[in-house]
């Protein structure tokens, strides 16, 4: 094996070369406008930018603001999944219990009870229901792409406020699972 190598062996470092115009065929530009984000956990508080694209931080106080309501908009987000649940509780129109036998230890037969709960389709109630779900998806979402800036603050935002909402709004939630959740 010979410990020589010819030049064809060796790496090249050419930098590539990058054609700069105000669009580009696909119609991504990479103008002055285009900020690149970061996607690794980071604690900036300089152009970070939050939900749309006027919307930038860019100072510590800016940070400090945006994670007030930040916080403040996670815990709306747990208040209103139990505000849903209350409003749906006090709408239920016709409830209905069925009994079915089961099999029991020892070849006994137990009678199981179900509870149905009825509620109308073209009612006020569940128009608001729909419309506060609506509001739910959405405030979710926000959430979402909030925590997916990988800002430390923001994140810390969302994690304590969803929290601490839970903490004051769901404190008399019976249910241990909630299969409603939207983006957890």
């Amino acid at each position: 094996m010979s410990h020589h190598m010819n030049s064809s062996m060796l790496p090249t470092s050419h930098p590539p070369e990058h054609h700069h115009s105000s669009t580009t065929a696909s119609g991504h530009g990479h103008g002055p406008d285009m900020m690149m984000m970061a996607m690794t956990f980071h604690f900036s508080c300089e152009n970070v930018p939050l939900l749309f694209s006027g919307l930038t931080i860019n100072s510590p106080g800016e940070m400090a603001g945006a994670f007030v309501a930040v916080f403040f908009l996670a815990m709306f987000y747990e208040g209103l999944k139990i505000a849903r649940e209350c409003l749906l509780r006090k709408s239920q129109v016709s409830i209905r219990y069925n009994s079915m036998p089961v099999p029991g230890p020892n070849g006994t037969i137990l009678m199981e009870t179900h509870k149905t709960v009825g509620q109308q389709m073209l009612s006020l109630p569940h128009l608001l229901q729909t419309v506060l779900h609506i509001i739910q998806v959405v405030v979710s979402y926000f959430l979402m792409l909030i925590f997916m800036t990988y800002n430390g603050y923001l994140c810390i935002a969302v994690a304590a406020g969803a929290g601490t909402g839970y903490f004051f709004f769901s404190w008399k939630k019976a249910v241990v699972v909630d299969i409603t959740e939207h983006c957890h």
